[in-house]
């Protein structure tokens, strides 16, 4: 891949982090358009996807019994990569798939129509695609008629960036914290008044989804965003980042004071008890704390230290307020959030593994897979696009997420 290639990519997956919709729950919003697709089309089976660095993820489903496959086979890769539909009236017929794990194998596509899913910028992070079991044929206008459905499931993606509130939490959506952000900051540079920001995350949320399911999920993310509104003044200002992810601003305050608003919070939410169908559960959450000082000359800079801030928090053992200090981050080798591309390389580089690197330092990384079988314990990973290239051990592991120390 050339650097060209290397650096569309990576500005590809930056444009679909803006949206906070990878491992999400199914929407019926979304679920309406995949249903519609399988209706008109009299196809059994249809998908909104979106590929990130190692796989294809469906946000909806219809007929398809995976909620995620590999990048690789994918025909909804080839759609993403020349940002064109991308039409096969029979894949055994057509050299190009004719091998394909998923037209030998199951789902057995024999038809495919798939269109991409662009952003304003003409990124494309996705499909809206039709597939069946047997040949046919797709005409012109049903290649406009699936572009038009595939442009309705971009202008919902583009609402939920736009609208001011999270539906779930009641809190500021991410857009509209930004901007409060950003206007509050001025303020405060303006006026020379204090201002403070908590970043805090739920501990250990896939584990409530995995063992609960998301509808629990969900309750937990309301109720903890609840929790965190009782305890602050109508003055603080409350948004969800995305995913179990939240941020507080609190103007005319000091670190000090934010360090106890924050530990307020924090035993908020370790009181709360959700109701599941198994019994209530508890739950923790872990905060990042910082305050506008002479080192802080952006209001991203102010929401980076919160978020370095946070990561220590969570490297320290979860459940607990961390304020960022430039020192102590710089020891711990404290992980920025990313959406990279990256690559799993091992046997002297004749095997390779796709990854998403979701997290990132000098000393280590988080990884997204598709399995973690057969991955050797040591391996080199590889981030083309940033020339990055260094050995690694592995230091936790589930199915699908590594965590990895440098060496």
């Amino acid at each position: 891949m050339n650097s060209a290639v290397q650096i569309q990519e990576q500005t590809r997956l930056a444009s679909l982090d803006r949206y906070d919709i990878l491992d999400t729950p199914a929407e019926e919003a979304f679920d309406r358009i995949t249903r519609l697709t399988r209706r008109f089309f009299d196809v059994p089976m249809s998908t909104v996807t979106l590929i990130d660095g190692h796989r294809q993820w469906f946000k909806s489903r219809q007929g398809v019994s995976a909620c995620e496959t590999p990048k690789g086979p994918a025909f909804c890769s080839v759609v993403v990569r020349e940002a064109r539909p991308l039409i096969v009236p029979d894949a055994t017929a057509d050299e190009r798939f004719a091998d394909n794990a998923f037209v030998t194998g199951d789902p057995h596509i024999r038809f495919y129509a798939g269109v991409p899913l662009r952003t304003p910028e003409g990124h494309s992070i996705g499909t809206l695609c039709a597939m069946d079991t047997k040949p046919r044929a797709f005409t012109a206008d049903q290649t406009d008629t699936l572009t038009d459905l595939a442009r309705i499931v971009m202008s919902e993606l583009e609402l939920r960036v736009l609208a001011m509130t999270d539906g779930l939490t009641g809190a500021l959506s991410r857009r509209a914290f930004r901007d409060e952000l950003s206007r509050t900051f001025a303020l405060a540079l303006r006026h020379r008044h204090e201002l403070s920001c908590i970043m805090l995350d739920v501990d250990r949320f896939k584990v409530v989804n995995d063992e609960h399911g998301h509808p629990v999920g969900d309750l937990v993310l309301a109720a903890a965003a609840a929790a965190c509104r009782e305890e602050l003044r109508k003055s603080d200002v409350l948004g969800r980042l995305g995913g179990e992810e939240f941020a507080v601003l609190l103007p005319h305050t000091g670190l000090a004071s934010a360090l106890k608003v924050a530990e307020k919070l924090r035993s908020a939410i370790a009181r709360l008890e959700i109701p599941t169908p198994r019994g209530s559960i508890k739950v923790t959450a872990s905060f990042g704390i910082t305050a506008l000082d002479g080192s802080v000359g952006s209001p991203d800079t102010l929401l980076k230290h919160a978020d370095a801030a946070l990561y220590l928090a969570k490297d320290d053992g979860r459940n607990r307020c961390v304020e960022w200090r430039p020192a102590t981050i710089a020891q711990q080798g404290i992980r920025r959030r990313v959406l990279k591309a990256g690559q799993i390389s091992f046997n002297g580089g004749r095997s390779a593994i796709d990854c998403t690197v979701r997290s990132l330092s000098e000393e280590s990384a988080s990884l997204k897979i598709v399995t973690s079988a057969g991955i050797p314990e040591t391996f080199k990973l590889l981030i083309e696009s940033d020339g990055f290239s260094r050995l690694c051990r592995i230091e936790a592991k589930a199915d699908r997420d590594l965590e990895v120390a440098f060496v």
